[in-house]
C-alpha cells in the first residue's frame, strides 16, 4: 500500500497539496516525528520517500509512516468540511469507513489491517533470520582462518534456536490465518502456546552488547568489512549493514506487545479471539519484563564481582558461586551465640546468602569480612520487644534468624522500627527470588562467573577499591526493586548511532559511518510503550 500511496501522493502534490487518512494511532516521542489518530487527516507535503512522508496536521510538522495513512479519495473536499463531517459522525462513523473496504464495519476492517500486517512482518523476520544463517554464519564457519567458534557465538548469539523457534511459530499463524475474511483470523492462542519459548529471546538481548563491541573490532579491519559485504551481495540481502540485522530479534521481541494491543483494540470482545488475545498481550508483556530483569540481573554480577574484590580479608566462596542479585544492605546490630554480645555489622543480603562486613575505625568506607549466613537453612522470625528467651538478652526493633534444629541463631537489631519492617520485607522478598529463579529456570554460567571475576581483579590491579564505592551500584532502593523491570533497554554499543533494522521502514536520514543509520525514534518508542504497560499491570 506504501508504494501505491508513494506513487499517488507525488503525482498529487505536483498538482497541489494532498490530503490523507490516517488509518493507525502514530505515537511518538521525537520531535521530528508527526503524531496523530485514526482517522485524523494528514497534508502530505514530501512523499519523495516511499515509506516516509512528511505531513502536517493543525501546526505541527513532521515524519510519519506512509503504511499508516491511505489517501483520501476525494482530494476536492475542503480539509474543514471533513473534519466537520468527521465531527459529526458517530464514533467510527462511516465517514471514514467508506474508504476502508466494501462491505466490513470500519472496526472489522481494521482488526484485518493488523492481522495482514503481523502476517506479512513475520514472513519477512523471518526471512531476515534466514538471511542471517545462510548467508552469514555458514560462511563464516567456512572461514577458519577468519573466525572461532567463540567469535561467531558472540556475534551472533543463538539467532540460529530463534530461526527455528520462529519458523515453527509462523507455521502455527498460517494455520489460524483466515487468508479470505483475515479479520475473523483467531492468532491470539499461537503467542499463549508459545510464551514460553519466547523466553530464549533474553540470552540474544543479553549477549547483543557483546555482539556490538565483537563486531565493532573486527569492522576496523577492511577484509572483514569487504567480508561481510560480499556475503551479503551474495545472499542478495537488502542494503543495510550486519549489525543492522542483529538488531533485528532485539526489535522484534519489542514489536510483539505493541501489535498485539492494536489487535486487540480492533477487536470486539464477542469476538471468538478477543479472549487470546488479551491474555496473548500480557503475556508478551511479561515476557518482555522478564527479558529485562535477566539483562539486569547479567549486569549486576560484574557490579556484585567488583563489590568482593574491595572487601578486606574474604573468605570462602565468591559471592557469584551462588547468588546474582542484592536484594538489601543496610547496617544491623548483631548478637549471636555464645557470648550474645551485640556487635555492630553491615549486612548485605543477596539471593540465598546473607554477608556481614565490619567497617574500618578509621576509615568508614573499608569493609572487612565478618561472615555469611545460609538463607536456604534459615527461618525468619519477627521478635516482639523485650527479653529474649534463647539468648537472655533485651532486645528493641529485632529480627531472629534460626537454623533447623536451633544450632544457630542469631538477633539482628534495626535502630527504627521502620528498618526493622523493610528487613522483613527484604527477607520475604529473598525467598521469592529463589523460588521465581527456580520457576522461571535462571542461572548464572559458570563462564558468566568466572568472567566478572576476572574482569573485577583486572579493573583494580594497583590495590583494592573502596567496597562503598561499588555499593551505591550495587545498592537496592530503600523501598526494594519490584520483580517487575521498569524499562525495556538494551544498551547500545559504545560510540555508536542506533542502528535501523529491516523490520522498521525506511526513512531520510544521513549516514554515519559504515552502514549506520539514525531511525525516527521508532523503537525509543516501542521500548517506552512495553516499558509504560508494563507499570500499569503492577
Amino acid at each position: 500500500m506504501g508504494v501505491q500511496n508513494a506513487a499517488g501522493a507525488l503525482q498529487l502534490i505536483s498538482d497541489g497539496s494532498v490530503c490523507a487518512e490516517a488509518l493507525w494511532d502514530h505515537v511518538t516521542m521525537d520531535d521530528q516525528e508527526l503524531g496523530f489518530k485514526a482517522g485524523d487527516v494528514i497534508e502530505v507535503v514530501d512523499a519523495t520517500n516511499k515509506e516516509w512522508w512528511w505531513g502536517r496536521v493543525l501546526d505541527s510538522e513532521g515524519w510519519f509512516p506512509a503504511s499508516f495513512v491511505r489517501l483520501r479519495v476525494n482530494q476536492d473536499e475542503p480539509m474543514d468540511d471533513y473534519l466537520a463531517h468527521l465531527e459529526g459522525a458517530p464514533e467510527g462513523g462511516a465517514g471514514v469507513c467508506r474508504s476502508l473496504g466494501p462491505g466490513l464495519p470500519c472496526k472489522e476492517q481494521m482488526r484485518a489491517n493488523v492481522i495482514n500486517e503481523i502476517m506479512s512482518t513475520e514472513r519477512d523476520y523471518i526471512k531476515h533470520l534466514k538471511d542471517i544463517c545462510e548467508g552469514y554464519i555458514k560462511q563464516c564457519r567456512k572461514r577458519t582462518d577468519m573466525f572461532t567458534e567463540e567469535q561467531l557465538r558472540t556475534i551472533f548469539g543463538n539467532i540460529d534456536e530463534l530461526y527455528r523457534f520462529q519458523k515453527k511459530f509462523l507455521k502455527g499463524l498460517e494455520k489460524k490465518f483466515n487468508k479470505e475474511q483475515p479479520h475473523l483470523s483467531e492468532i491470539g492462542s499461537c503467542f499463549l502456546e508459545n510464551q514460553t519459548e519466547f523466553q530464549i529471546y533474553s540470552e540474544y538481548c543479553n549477549n547483543h552488547p557483546n555482539a556490538c563491541v565483537q563486531l565493532s573490532k573486527l569492522m576496523k579491519i577492511k577484509k572483514y568489512v569487504f567480508f561481510f559485504e560480499a556475503c551479503r551481495l551474495l545472499q542478495k540481502m537488502i542494503d543495510i549493514s550486519l549489525d543492522g540485522f542483529l538488531l533485528t530479534p532485539v526489535q522484534k521481541i519489542c514489536k510483539y506487545p505493541l501489535q498485539l494491543a492494536e489487535l486487540l483494540k480492533y477487536t470486539n470482545p464477542q469476538h471468538r479471539d478477543y479472549k487470546d488475545v488479551e491474555a496473548a498481550l500480557n503475556a508478551m508483556k511479561n515476557v518482555a519484563r522478564l527479558i529485562n530483569e535477566r539483562k539486569r540481573r547479567l549486569e549486576n554480577i560484574d557490579k556484585i564481582a567488583q563489590w568482593q574484590s574491595s572487601i578486606e580479608d574474604w573468605e570462602g566462596e565468591d559471592v557469584l558461586s551462588r547468588s546474582s542479585d542484592l536484594i538489601f544492605s543496610g547496617d544491623l546490630t548483631k548478637i549471636s551465640q555464645p557470648q550474645a554480645k551485640g556487635q555492630q555489622r553491615m549486612f548485605f543480603l543477596f539471593d540465598h546468602q546473607l554477608v556481614f562486613c565490619k567497617k574500618d575505625l578509621l576509615r568508614r568506607d573499608i569493609l572487612y569480612y565478618k561472615g555469611r549466613l545460609d538463607m536456604d537453612e534459615m527461618e525468619v522470625l519477627d521478635v516482639e520487644d523485650g527479653k529474649d528467651k534463647d539468648l537472655n538478652v533485651s532486645v528493641k526493633n529485632a529480627v531472629k534468624l534460626v537454623s533447623p534444629g536451633r544450632e544457630e541463631i542469631h538477633l539482628l537489631c534495626a535502630k527504627k522500627p521502620e528498618l526493622k519492617q523493610r528487613w522483613l520485607r527484604a527477607f520475604r522478598d529473598e525467598r521469592e527470588q529463589v523460588q521465581h529463579d527456580l520457576d522461571t529456570g535462571f542461572s548464572i554460567t559458570e563462564v558468566q562467573k568466572k568472567q566478572a571475576m576476572q574482569n573485577a581483579s583486572k579493573s583494580h590491579p594497583a590495590g583494592k577499591p573502596k567496597a562503598l564505592q561499588h555499593l551505591l551500584a550495587l545498592k537496592a532502593p530503600p523501598l526494594l526493586r519490584s520483580k517487575s523491570s521498569k524499562c525495556l533497554h538494551f544498551p547500545e554499543s559504545p560510540a555508536r548511532a542506533p542502528l535501523v533494522s529491516p523490520l522498521l521502514p525506511d526513512v531520510p536520514r544521513f549516514r554515519l559511518g559504515w552502514g549506520i543509520r539514525a531511525p525516527p525514534g521508532v523503537l525509543r518508542r516501542a521500548f517506552s510503550w512495553v516499558s509504560s504497560q508494563s507499570r500499569e499491570l503492577q
